[in-house]
């Protein structure tokens, strides 16, 4: 789904037939000015989704940026200001409000994650864990917060996880298979693994043929363990109960990827405000 469409969609669910409110009490042609306030410390993002929004109502909208993506900002702060019709305004205001409080809340929290492990070379990595549509919005919020996007579906990577080997008959039958089917279809996709054991491990090195190998539910000191074992010859990604409590005890191991659903779907929204600026 490409921005425009998703904004499309979602003024059609906010909006419906019509904004009466705005509608009943406000005349057509009448000019505003707002700005977006911020009301809690933590990393902006959303910003030029934000400005997509009232561009797509009103092309001519004007803005003045005092924040961009990416920015730390602090209560009492402005992030930009907006002028265009009234109408406009209150029609976007919700949903770029939306749009950027949770992709705030995500970039914060990943910025966390970020700095917990700094100094160390794994990077942290999101999940699939994402909301229905907004995946791409929310994927972008983890890279404003200094994280990077594992794959963005199943159609850009081949992840072969625990229920694809059990279904599939094991390992090396997944491995097999799977990289004949690549091969056939002329697709030039790299390959993860999942492994749930030291063993897994093994095997995976016996056949080869993948890329990263992901290491899930381990123990840092079974991480540590693969780590050494796998000599450098595949990337690594440590998976599964990892948290702000650990994750130091992860990133010490050695390994190449910290990947954590967390960063997405325990993100706290962040608190901002859309506020008519009277003249």
């Amino acid at each position: 789904m490409t921005t425009q469409e998703f904004i499309k969609a979602a003024l059609l669910e906010d909006v419906g037939e019509g904004d009466y409110s705005t509608l009943a009490s406000i005349y057509p042609e009448a000019e505003g000015r707002a700005v977006l306030k911020i009301k809690e410390t933590g990393i902006l993002a959303g910003v030029d989704l934000a400005q997509d929004i009232f561009h797509f109502i009103e092309p001519s909208a004007k803005f003045t940026l005092f924040k961009k993506d990416g920015d730390k900002v602090e209560k009492g702060e402005t992030a930009f200001e907006v002028a265009a019709k009234v109408h406009t305004i209150l029609k976007a205001e919700r949903l770029a409000l939306n749009c950027m409080q949770r992709m705030s809340g995500i970039a914060t929290l990943t910025s966390h994650y970020v700095a917990a492990i700094k100094g160390y070379p794994a990077k942290i990595l999101d999940t699939r864990k994402t909301t229905p549509l907004f995946r791409e919005h929310e994927k972008d919020a983890v890279r404003i917060g200094g994280g990077y996007n594992h794959r963005m579906g199943l159609y850009d990577m081949v992840m072969l996880k625990d229920n694809h080997i059990d279904f599939c008959g094991g390992i090396e039958k997944a491995i097999e298979k799977t990289n004949a089917y690549l091969t056939a279809n002329g697709l030039n996709l790299k390959i993860e693994i999942e492994t749930r054991s030291l063993d897994d491990v093994k095997r995976v090195i016996a056949v080869g043929k993948v890329h990263r190998i992901m290491l899930d539910n381990y123990t840092p000191e079974q991480i540590e363990e693969a780590v050494s074992l796998l000599g450098g010859k595949y990337e690594t990604e440590a998976s599964g109960g990892i948290n702000l409590d650990n994750i130091v005890s992860y990133a010490r191991t050695g390994v190449d990827y910290i990947s954590t659903g967390a960063i997405i779907h325990h993100a706290v929204s962040m608190d901002l405000s859309l506020k008519a600026q009277l003249v």
